[in-house]
Order: structure tokens, then sequence, then C-alpha cells
């Protein structure tokens, strides 16, 4: 029996929450704030765009072309047992 009533008060709370939610967010003050604030952000994101500063381009020759034709015989041979090896 207690448990029943408990179950039942759960699930009005759960239920109550869920349509004081709805009604709230389906409400046209809400409704009102929420374009009014999308409208503002608009505004907001183009007066900041405007005063951002055109920085110069300083990416000349940064990348090198890797020819892997270059011949790679002088190169150490890389093992990871080698290492591991007591001089």
């Amino acid at each position: 029996m207690l448990i029943k009533l408990f179950n039942t008060v759960i699930f009005l709370i759960f239920i109550i929450f869920f349509v004081i939610i709805f009604k709230y967010y389906s409400s046209s003050k809400n409704m009102n704030e929420k374009n009014e604030n999308r409208l503002n952000i608009n505004e907001i994101i183009k007066e900041k765009i405007s005063d951002l500063p055109v920085l110069p381009n300083d990416t000349n020759n940064i990348i090198e072309f890797n020819n892997s034709l270059v011949d790679t015989t002088n190169e150490k041979k890389r093992s990871f047992w080698e290492l591991i090896k007591d001089k």
C-alpha cells in the first residue's frame, strides 16, 4: 500500500513538472523574449565582425615538398630491441 502511494506521488510530481515546463516554454512571453534575443544576437555578431582586424598573410613558403626519392642510405637503423641491449 505504501509503495503504491509513493509511486503515485512520484508520478504526479513527474507529470506536474512536465506540465509546468511545457506551459513556460509555450507561453507567448517566452516566445517573444526568445525572438528578441535571437535578433539581438545577430546585431551583436555583426558589430563584432565589423571591428575585427585583418591580419597579414605570413604563410608563404611554409610547406616544403618532401621528395621521397632522396637517398636515405646514411640514416641509422631504428630498432627497439637494439636500444634495450646492454652495451
